[in-house]
Protein backbone atom coordinates (compact mmCIF):
# COMPACT_ATOMS: atom_id res chain seq x y z
CA UNK A 1 0.00 0.00 0.00
CA UNK A 2 1.12 3.40 -1.00
CA UNK A 3 1.25 6.06 1.93
CA UNK A 4 0.82 9.79 0.81
CA UNK A 5 1.07 13.25 2.20
CA UNK A 6 -0.59 16.28 3.08
CA UNK A 7 -0.16 18.41 5.30
CA UNK A 8 -4.17 20.05 5.91
CA UNK A 9 -5.74 17.05 6.77
CA UNK A 10 -6.80 16.41 10.51
CA UNK A 11 -9.09 14.20 12.90
CA UNK A 12 -12.44 15.32 11.75
CA UNK A 13 -11.65 15.03 7.52
CA UNK A 14 -13.97 12.79 6.04
CA UNK A 15 -12.99 13.16 2.66
CA UNK A 16 -9.86 14.80 0.12
CA UNK A 17 -8.81 15.61 -3.10
CA UNK A 18 -5.60 14.68 -4.58
CA UNK A 19 -3.64 17.50 -6.99
CA UNK A 20 -3.77 16.94 -10.64
CA UNK A 21 0.50 15.55 -9.79
CA UNK A 22 -0.82 12.88 -7.42
CA UNK A 23 -4.02 12.21 -9.01
CA UNK A 24 -1.89 11.58 -12.24
CA UNK A 25 0.65 9.45 -10.56
CA UNK A 26 -1.98 7.52 -8.56
CA UNK A 27 -4.17 6.90 -11.14
CA UNK A 28 -1.81 6.56 -14.58
CA UNK A 29 1.55 5.14 -12.52
CA UNK A 30 -0.13 3.08 -9.97
CA UNK A 31 -3.46 2.22 -11.83
CA UNK A 32 -5.23 2.49 -8.45
CA UNK A 33 -8.94 1.69 -9.36
CA UNK A 34 -12.27 2.81 -7.39
CA UNK A 35 -12.49 1.35 -4.06
CA UNK A 36 -8.58 0.72 -3.89
CA UNK A 37 -7.30 1.23 -0.32
CA UNK A 38 -4.44 3.98 0.33
CA UNK A 39 -2.82 5.62 3.42
CA UNK A 40 -2.23 9.38 3.93
CA UNK A 41 -0.23 11.42 6.84
CA UNK A 42 -0.04 14.78 7.74
CA UNK A 43 3.48 14.57 8.81
CA UNK A 44 2.45 15.58 12.46
CA UNK A 45 1.54 12.14 13.78
CA UNK A 46 -1.63 11.22 12.10
CA UNK A 47 -2.21 8.16 9.98
CA UNK A 48 -5.43 7.84 7.87
CA UNK A 49 -7.03 4.89 6.03
CA UNK A 50 -8.85 6.15 2.70
CA UNK A 51 -11.02 4.38 -0.03
CA UNK A 52 -10.64 5.78 -3.66
CA UNK A 53 -14.06 7.26 -4.40
CA UNK A 54 -13.54 8.63 -8.46
CA UNK A 55 -10.30 7.98 -10.34
CA UNK A 56 -9.75 10.96 -12.11
CA UNK A 57 -6.11 11.23 -13.36
CA UNK A 58 -6.71 15.01 -12.64
CA UNK A 59 -8.33 15.35 -9.66
CA UNK A 60 -8.43 11.85 -7.82
CA UNK A 61 -11.22 11.63 -4.89
CA UNK A 62 -10.95 9.78 -1.30
CA UNK A 63 -13.28 8.83 1.51
CA UNK A 64 -11.71 9.10 4.63
CA UNK A 65 -12.57 5.45 6.52
CA UNK A 66 -10.21 5.81 9.10
CA UNK A 67 -7.56 7.78 11.43
CA UNK A 68 -5.10 6.32 13.88
CA UNK A 69 -2.61 9.01 16.09
CA UNK A 70 1.15 7.71 16.55
CA UNK A 71 2.81 8.24 19.19
CA UNK A 72 6.29 10.62 18.41
CA UNK A 73 9.38 9.49 19.64
CA UNK A 74 10.60 9.37 23.15
CA UNK A 75 13.76 11.80 21.99
CA UNK A 76 14.03 15.07 19.43
CA UNK A 77 17.09 14.15 17.59
CA UNK A 78 18.03 18.21 15.89
CA UNK A 79 20.99 17.22 13.24
CA UNK A 80 22.92 20.50 12.13
CA UNK A 81 25.02 19.91 9.47
CA UNK A 82 27.17 21.78 6.85
CA UNK A 83 25.53 21.31 3.36
CA UNK A 84 28.47 19.35 1.07
CA UNK A 85 29.97 21.14 -1.58
CA UNK A 86 28.57 18.22 -3.95
CA UNK A 87 24.99 18.60 -3.52
CA UNK A 88 23.66 14.98 -4.20
CA UNK A 89 25.52 14.03 -1.00
CA UNK A 90 23.68 16.32 1.53
CA UNK A 91 20.51 15.26 -0.68
CA UNK A 92 21.20 11.54 0.86
CA UNK A 93 21.85 12.70 4.17
CA UNK A 94 18.46 14.15 4.25
CA UNK A 95 16.65 10.80 2.54
CA UNK A 96 18.59 8.31 4.66
CA UNK A 97 18.61 10.46 8.35
CA UNK A 98 14.51 11.02 7.63
CA UNK A 99 14.73 6.79 7.11
CA UNK A 100 16.88 6.21 10.35
CA UNK A 101 15.17 8.74 12.38
CA UNK A 102 15.33 12.26 12.62
CA UNK A 103 13.03 15.23 14.22
CA UNK A 104 14.89 18.05 12.67
CA UNK A 105 17.40 19.33 10.56
CA UNK A 106 19.42 22.77 10.08
CA UNK A 107 21.84 23.35 7.19
CA UNK A 108 24.51 25.21 8.73
CA UNK A 109 26.92 27.73 7.17
CA UNK A 110 30.37 27.40 8.54
CA UNK A 111 33.66 29.37 7.99
CA UNK A 112 35.33 26.44 5.70
CA UNK A 113 31.94 25.78 4.47
CA UNK A 114 32.17 25.21 0.55
CA UNK A 115 28.32 25.32 -0.54
CA UNK A 116 26.54 29.01 0.95
CA UNK A 117 23.13 28.39 -0.51
CA UNK A 118 20.04 25.55 -0.64
CA UNK A 119 17.57 25.05 -2.44
CA UNK A 120 14.73 24.17 0.43
CA UNK A 121 12.41 23.86 -1.52
CA UNK A 122 14.12 21.02 -3.17
CA UNK A 123 15.62 19.40 0.32
CA UNK A 124 11.79 19.55 1.32
CA UNK A 125 10.42 17.02 -1.43
CA UNK A 126 13.66 14.56 -0.51
CA UNK A 127 12.25 14.77 3.00
CA UNK A 128 8.59 14.03 2.44
CA UNK A 129 10.23 11.47 -0.66
CA UNK A 130 12.00 9.50 2.51
CA UNK A 131 9.02 10.17 4.80
CA UNK A 132 6.52 8.47 2.71
CA UNK A 133 8.76 5.90 1.29
CA UNK A 134 9.64 4.76 5.19
CA UNK A 135 6.23 4.99 6.17
CA UNK A 136 6.07 7.27 8.89
CA UNK A 137 3.81 9.58 10.50
CA UNK A 138 6.04 12.66 10.99
CA UNK A 139 7.39 14.53 8.67
CA UNK A 140 10.99 16.14 10.13
CA UNK A 141 11.06 19.81 10.76
CA UNK A 142 13.43 21.02 7.66
CA UNK A 143 14.58 24.91 8.78
CA UNK A 144 17.19 27.45 6.14
CA UNK A 145 20.16 28.03 6.03
CA UNK A 146 21.56 29.42 9.26
CA UNK A 147 25.25 30.69 10.02
CA UNK A 148 27.17 28.91 12.38
CA UNK A 149 27.29 31.48 14.92
CA UNK A 150 23.86 32.55 14.82
CA UNK A 151 22.85 29.12 15.86
CA UNK A 152 24.94 28.33 18.74
CA UNK A 153 23.89 31.52 20.43
CA UNK A 154 21.26 30.57 21.05
CA UNK A 155 19.98 28.61 24.25
CA UNK A 156 19.01 24.98 23.48
CA UNK A 157 17.58 21.94 25.34
CA UNK A 158 19.04 18.70 26.57
CA UNK A 159 21.97 17.50 25.20
CA UNK A 160 25.01 19.85 23.01
CA UNK A 161 27.36 17.98 20.73
CA UNK A 162 29.90 19.02 17.85
CA UNK A 163 31.62 16.81 16.03
CA UNK A 164 34.72 17.64 15.17
CA UNK A 165 38.35 16.75 14.02
CA UNK A 166 40.72 18.58 16.36
CA UNK A 167 43.04 15.90 18.29
CA UNK A 168 41.92 18.08 21.69
CA UNK A 169 40.22 15.66 24.29
CA UNK A 170 36.63 14.12 23.14
CA UNK A 171 34.51 11.63 23.83
CA UNK A 172 32.59 8.88 21.51
CA UNK A 173 29.34 10.08 21.12
CA UNK A 174 27.66 6.58 22.17
CA UNK A 175 29.03 6.99 25.38
CA UNK A 176 27.33 10.32 25.98
CA UNK A 177 23.88 9.84 24.77
CA UNK A 178 21.72 9.18 27.51
CA UNK A 179 18.20 7.61 25.93
CA UNK A 180 14.82 9.79 26.11
CA UNK A 181 16.34 12.69 25.56
CA UNK A 182 16.38 16.11 23.19
CA UNK A 183 19.77 16.00 21.29
CA UNK A 184 21.43 18.27 19.48
CA UNK A 185 24.42 17.84 17.23
CA UNK A 186 26.79 19.25 15.12
CA UNK A 187 28.85 18.14 11.71
CA UNK A 188 30.75 20.10 10.10
CA UNK A 189 31.44 20.66 6.54
CA UNK A 190 34.56 18.59 4.30
CA UNK A 191 37.24 21.27 5.80
CA UNK A 192 35.85 20.73 9.19
CA UNK A 193 34.43 23.78 11.52
CA UNK A 194 37.64 26.48 12.30
CA UNK A 195 39.58 26.61 15.52
CA UNK A 196 37.32 30.07 16.73
CA UNK A 197 33.89 27.98 15.74
CA UNK A 198 34.63 24.92 17.87
CA UNK A 199 36.02 27.65 21.06
CA UNK A 200 32.38 29.39 20.60
CA UNK A 201 30.66 25.84 20.46
CA UNK A 202 31.96 24.98 23.79
CA UNK A 203 31.03 28.11 25.51
CA UNK A 204 27.73 28.17 24.33
CA UNK A 205 28.03 24.36 25.91
CA UNK A 206 28.61 21.93 23.05
CA UNK A 207 30.68 18.60 24.05
CA UNK A 208 33.17 18.16 21.60
CA UNK A 209 32.71 14.14 20.38
CA UNK A 210 33.80 11.38 17.91
CA UNK A 211 32.16 9.03 15.46
CA UNK A 212 35.18 6.80 16.04
CA UNK A 213 38.40 6.54 15.33
CA UNK A 214 38.29 6.58 11.44
CA UNK A 215 37.93 10.38 9.35
CA UNK A 216 34.39 10.48 7.89
CA UNK A 217 32.76 12.34 5.13
CA UNK A 218 30.51 15.38 6.46
CA UNK A 219 27.53 13.04 5.73
CA UNK A 220 28.53 9.98 6.89
CA UNK A 221 29.35 11.14 10.31
CA UNK A 222 25.90 12.88 10.31
CA UNK A 223 24.16 8.94 9.12
CA UNK A 224 26.74 7.39 11.77
CA UNK A 225 25.55 10.52 14.32
CA UNK A 226 21.39 9.51 13.35
CA UNK A 227 21.70 6.01 13.71
CA UNK A 228 23.50 6.05 17.01
CA UNK A 229 21.26 7.77 18.75
CA UNK A 230 18.35 6.13 17.35
CA UNK A 231 20.32 2.26 18.81
CA UNK A 232 20.58 3.80 21.48
CA UNK A 233 17.10 5.22 22.27
CA UNK A 234 15.67 1.68 20.22
CA UNK A 235 18.02 -0.80 21.84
Amino acid sequence: MQLFYNPDLDETSSQFFFDASESKHMIRVLRKKVNDEVLITNGKGLMLSAKITDNNPKKCAVEITGVKKVHPRSYWLHMVVAPTKMNDRFEWFLEKATEIGVNEITPVLCEHSERKKIKLDRYKKVVQSAMKQSFQAYLPKLNDLTTMEEFIKNPREGALFIAHLDESERYELKRRVIPDKPITILIGPEGDFSANEIKKAKKNGYLPVSMGRNRLRTETAAIVACTTVAIINNG
